[in-house]
């Protein structure tokens, strides 16, 4: 399939609800309100919550069931496994459907899924929903193109960054509360009220999502559409450049949390699960940095942001290699992580948004299957270079990660770019 046939709808006009002229003739979004913006920031953070709740609960779980640890892990991987399945197979369909009924229909199945796990009669029963709760959960994936769509070009930095921001805290929280709710109730209860939780927020979209402010789409078949998902990143180099960015990133994050639990758990520091978890609240930093990312981006400062938190990066590891016996070092360190791999993401989605119109939900998945690639690389390298030389070995690695994204950066900057 030749790459005109990708271009055939980029140029198609809008609705006129959601159009407006330019100086050019052209038309654009007429913008995303703050209430719609927020809506989407709940939905994507409570949705990306359901793939967490698990973690903390495995052991529980493990003693309920009466499993091994390893049996019980297949509810995490399988959960991963449904979520990649979902990235290849369901967010490309936002650029042929109707992303509104799109995501209703998907968040259908999340709360069935949900709702069934509460009541699942064993561990291999809890492992299948839990694929089906990974597969459906990347709705979040596909909101993100959708308030892409839905905003203008000189606010739509601004309005990604303040819908990851929700994405990230849903992350952090979930954890938390499944922790909590796990101590007080059973861990039945954290996927009721997670059930219950998507029945409100489906509930939610049916009032607030438009029907017809949809944007550009693709006229194609469905196997044309994954096939596209090759011809997007072979003819695009921002897409590949930044799906680079990404996938080294998320890498070097994973090398931090697979292994930090290992290194809290141990002397100097002997903390139990509970204080452990508790380090996952720096990643709020995280969460305030997505949306001034944003901000920065719409101001076309992409490429200085880019660099500011690459080399922010590769400075946390530093700190983070002192934080083997220095606590207050390894939180700062854990900060400047947070901060860097939420800029540089954030830079990212905003710049591949600016490419095709009519195929933003295809840029997501080519974008975040790079990036979760990177980071299963930074997780099976953390936990071999932890096993095999210790902390100091992990922050090396890490570093690792950072000083690709660095040159990778650098390149940016040789004449003719």
């Amino acid at each position: 399939m030749g790459i005109a046939k990708l271009r055939d709808t980029a140029d198609e006009p809008q609705t006129r609800e959601n159009s407006q002229p330019t100086a050019s003739g052209k038309t654009q979004p007429s913008g995303i309100t703050r209430r719609m913006t927020l809506v989407f920031a709940v939905a994507c953070g409570l949705v990306v919550a359901n793939l967490y709740y698990a973690q903390p609960m495995l052991n529980t779980i493990a003693r309920d069931f009466r499993v091994s640890s390893g049996a019980v892990g297949l509810i995490v991987t399988l959960t991963q496994i449904g979520y990649a399945l979902g990235l290849l197979f369901i967010v490309p369909l936002g650029d042929l459907l109707n992303r509104r009924w799109l995501v209703t229909t998907v968040l259908l199945g999340t709360t069935l899924a949900l709702g069934a796990a509460a009541f699942a009669p064993s561990v291999a029963a809890l492992a299948a929903l839990s694929l089906a709760i990974g597969l459906t959960s990347v709705v979040a994936q596909v909101l993100i193109p959708f308030a892409a769509n839905l905003a203008r070009d000189e606010e739509r930095g601004r309005v990604v960054g303040t819908v990851m921001s929700g994405l990230l805290i849903g992350v952090l929280l979930a954890r938390v509360l499944a922790g909590l709710l796990n101590q007080v109730f059973s861990w039945r209860i954290i996927y009721g009220v997670a059930a219950a939780l998507m029945v409100g927020m489906l509930l939610l979209l049916q009032r607030e999502l438009p029907w017809n402010r949809q944007g550009p789409r693709a006229t194609l078949s469905y196997g044309a559409l994954l096939a596209s998902l090759w011809e997007l990143a072979r003819h695009e180099p921002l897409l590949r450049r930044r799906s680079l960015y990404g996938g080294l990133v998320f890498g070097a994050f994973s090398v931090l949390w697979t292994s930090l639990a290992f290194l809290l758990a141990r002397p100097p520091y002997g903390y139990g699960q509970a204080v452990i978890g508790l380090f996952g609240l720096f990643g709020v930093a995280g969460a305030s940095m997505a949306s001034l990312a944003g901000r920065l981006a719409d101001r076309g400062l992409t490429r200085a942001v880019t660099g500011v938190s690459l080399a922010l990066l590769l400075v946390s590891f530093v700190l983070l290699a002192l934080g083997a016996q220095a606590l207050l070092a390894l939180i700062a360190g854990i900060l400047l992580l947070d901060l860097a791999v939420q800029g540089t993401h954030i830079t990212n989605q905003s710049e591949i948004y600016k490419l095709r119109p009519e195929a933003r939900s295809r840029l997501t998945t080519v974008y975040m299957v790079t990036y979760f690639i990177g980071g299963a690389l930074g997780s099976a390298l953390s936990a071999w270079a932890y096993g095999q030389y210790g902390w100091g070995a992990v922050a090396l690695v890490g570093a690792g990660f950072a000083t690709l994204g660095v040159l990778l950066w650098l390149t940016e900057l040789l004449p003719g770019r």
